[in-house]
């Protein structure tokens, strides 16, 4: 029995040819038994139960990822050019998260960007070629094609953030409105009444429900929102600067500012010092994420902190239990959860 042990022929592991060969079946119905199958009569499985015992085969994880039409990898899609997924800390965050999620599983996680069309239409290709078991979409803008094409390639897959308050598939997001409402609701506790927003890109729901929470926090406070001191910007320290730049030539009487993001917060910033504002003694100031650079900045920024790498977590957490639910998609689609996690604000010197 001993030569019989862990090696196949030519002294190198056994494979499941060699396996099919010594039970006297078919590879395929070796692949079957081995991935669990009913399909196989009881002598069979034994035979090749003893087959497996006696050569001790290894059954290798990508073959029996394949048999399952399961290739064990999970696509992290951003549909955003490389520069702004490495210049903002919501995207490391994020991805610290999915990579702690999948630390104790055998899913391979893919980076893939998708900021231009010739992406995206790369992307495409890949996954109608099942190459992946699921995908997260993480920064989804309103017009972005990537949800439907998954929902009609039928694959697995959650986001960070609905697209709307219509959102079909599962998707995991931050109290955006809460949080917005927290800042503006500081701020007058503060003192403050000319407060202005620098909000992020509109074509984001979260970044419109950020702008909701700010208008209807004035105006339960007794201070309709000026249209005069909202500003678009675009999530970016450059954004954020002529964002602000802007709201100085408009309403040089303002004096506080919620930006929708820290990167945005820190961009306003270099426009109020350029201007000759002290923060926060001319000017208060709030950032949203909490993220590295709102401890770091100077005076420390007071921020709504969402917690990105939890909403990492969940998304990985919801996207495996849609992979391994082998239910007909119309039948999953009434299981779709949207998830919201609560926000926290966080005083620093900035206010």
């Amino acid at each position: 029995m001993a030569s019989h042990g862990a090696r196949g022929r030519g002294g190198g592991r056994p494979t499941l040819e060699e396996v099919a060969a010594r039970a006297g079946v078919g590879r395929g119905t070796v692949s079957r038994v081995i991935n669990g199958s009913p399909r196989v009569s009881d002598a069979t499985r034994a035979a090749v139960e003893a087959a497996v015992a006696e050569l001790g085969y290894v059954p290798n994880t990508a073959a029996r990822a394949l048999a399952a039409n399961r290739t064990d990898a999970i696509a992290l899609v951003v549909p955003e050019p490389e520069t702004r997924f490495f210049a903002e800390p919501y995207f490391s965050d994020m991805l610290r998260g999915v990579g702690a999620a999948l630390s104790d599983t055998e899913m391979q996680l893919l980076l893939i960007f998708a900021g231009s069309d010739r992406e995206r239409q790369r992307l495409a290709d890949y996954l109608a070629a099942h190459r992946v078991d699921g995908v997260l979409l993480v920064s989804v803008h309103a017009d972005d094609p990537l949800p439907d094409m998954l929902a009609r390639l039928e694959i697995p897959a959650v986001i960070s953030g609905p697209r709307s308050a219509a959102e079909t598939l599962t998707s995991v997001d931050s109290d955006n409105y809460g949080g917005a409402r927290h800042a503006v609701e500081h701020l007058l506790g503060r003192g403050r009444r000319r407060i202005a927003h620098i909000t992020g890109r509109l074509d984001v729901y979260g970044a419109q429900r950020r702008v909701d929470g700010y208008r209807d926090a004035l105006r339960d406070a007794g201070h309709p929102a000026d249209d005069l001191l909202i500003e678009t910007g675009d999530f970016s320290e450059e954004g954020g600067r002529r964002a602000m730049a802007a709201l100085l030539e408009r309403r040089p009487d303002l004096d506080a500012v919620f930006a929708a993001s820290d990167v945005t917060a820190a961009g306003a910033r270099h426009a109020l010092r350029e201007a000759g504002r002290r923060i926060p003694d001319d000017v208060a100031l709030v950032g949203y994420d909490d993220s590295a650079i709102a401890r770091h900045m100077d005076p420390p920024l007071t921020s709504v902190r969402q917690p990105i790498e939890e909403m990492g977590r969940r998304m990985i957490d919801l996207l495996l239990a849609e992979v391994a639910d082998r239910r007909p998609s119309a039948s999953r689609e009434l299981d779709r959860r949207q998830v919201v996690l609560a926000t926290e604000l966080v005083g620093r010197a900035s206010s």
